[in-house]
């Protein structure tokens, strides 16, 4: 499963890495509305909440659908600016049916709904439906939906409000802190983009990012499968230092491709494909294969042990190991006329990350 980028009409000036405010701002808002998805902030989390004004902290929770599960277009910049102020006063300049559209994908849960044409705003129908979803989603869903459509300039306001007073409570020191992290990166990015190309670049965000073998696709292994165009519109990289481990990437109708990345750790480990969990999760599915990983967590086995062990037939235990082999939960190692299967254990014991890295990346 990936996610595919057409950039085969676009002009290589306008793949562009630069860091965003407005984009940061949103990572440390996702952070502290689920903590869970990042133990290593959890302290500074901690800090913030419980340095928070009342005020503040319940503006926050009912303004959440913005930035919880997804993000919403309009707080991801496809333009950074050099201020937050700048992002925002460029967030005011977007008209009402884009933003509240891009506002109701996130409050209603679901990022393949989207409120397009005829717009909720006046469109009786669209309205009902975008209400209906949003109700699902729960009541502090679907009162933000009904204050949003009944009155978007005041629901505008008070966003931009909320999101300048997270400056002045926590916003302003963290962004200094990682102003060195993000220039380092980019500085990166950049001389990768002049001296190697893009592929290069690409290479350098994740692992999980690559360039198609004829140069016109950006590869994101992630658990959808989908293909967008970027036209000549382009595609902006944003490092982050609070997003880890999330790979956000805005695909959103009407919005121009934005990638969201986590700058890179000073001993960064790769991450496991999805090819590579999907594998391991069906070798793990069948029962004679755990049984034989029972077996082989005590010791190396041979096939003919393994057979008598569990009163299986030697070429039927031979099949179930090459299985588990290609998943990469075995080595195999020969002595004389034996082969001895050998447990991987550090990559069993690790499927359990690499599965919620899958999911949340």
């Amino acid at each position: 499963m990936t996610l595919r980028i057409d950039i085969s009409s676009v002009p290589s000036e306008r793949l562009r890495f630069a860091a965003s405010p407005l984009a940061e701002l949103t990572a440390m808002l996702h952070v502290l509305a689920e903590p869970a998805h990042h133990p290593q902030l959890a302290a500074w989390a901690g800090d913030v909440w419980a340095g928070l004004r009342p005020e503040l902290a319940e503006r926050l929770r009912e303004a959440e659908f913005l930035w919880r599960s997804s993000r919403a277009g309009f707080l991801v910049p496809s333009r950074p600016r050099l201020t937050l102020a700048e992002e925002l006063d460029d967030v005011d300049r977007i008209e009402d049916e884009t933003y509240v559209s891009a506002a109701l994908t996130t409050t209603c849960g679901n990022n393949r709904v989207h409120f397009g044409a005829p717009s909720p705003l006046t469109d009786a129908d669209a309205r009902d439906r975008a209400l209906d979803l949003a109700q699902a989603r729960g009541a502090l869903q679907e009162a933000f939906a009904e204050r949003l459509l009944a009155d978007p300039a005041a629901v505008r306001a008070r966003v931009r409000q909320t999101l300048e007073q997270c400056a002045e409570a926590f916003f302003d020191d963290a962004w200094a802190n990682a102003a060195v992290p993000l220039a380092t990166d980019l500085r990166l990015k950049h001389h990768l983009l002049q001296r190697q190309g893009i592929g290069a670049a690409l290479a350098s965000v994740s692992s999980a990012v690559s360039l198609s073998p004829g140069g016109d696709r950006i590869i994101v292994d992630k658990l959808q499968d989908k293909a967008i165009t970027a036209n000549g519109t382009g595609v902006t990289f944003l490092p982050s230092v609070f997003g880890r481990p999330h790979l956000v990437v805005i695909t959103a109708p009407g919005w121009q491709p934005v990638v969201q990345y986590p700058v890179a750790e000073p001993n960064p480990s790769e991450p496991v494909s999805l090819e590579t969990v999907t594998l391991r999760l069906e070798a793990l599915a069948h029962p004679v294969r755990l049984r034989l990983l029972r077996t082989l967590a005590r010791g190396p086995h041979t096939t003919g042990e393994l057979a008598h062990a569990w009163e299986l037939s030697p070429p039927e235990v031979s099949r179930h190991l090459a299985h588990l082999r290609r998943a990469g939960l075995l080595t195999a190692q020969r002595h004389g006329r034996y082969v001895r299967y050998t447990l991987n254990l550090p990559d069993l014991t690790a499927l359990g990350h690499d599965v919620l890295e899958a999911v949340l990346r």
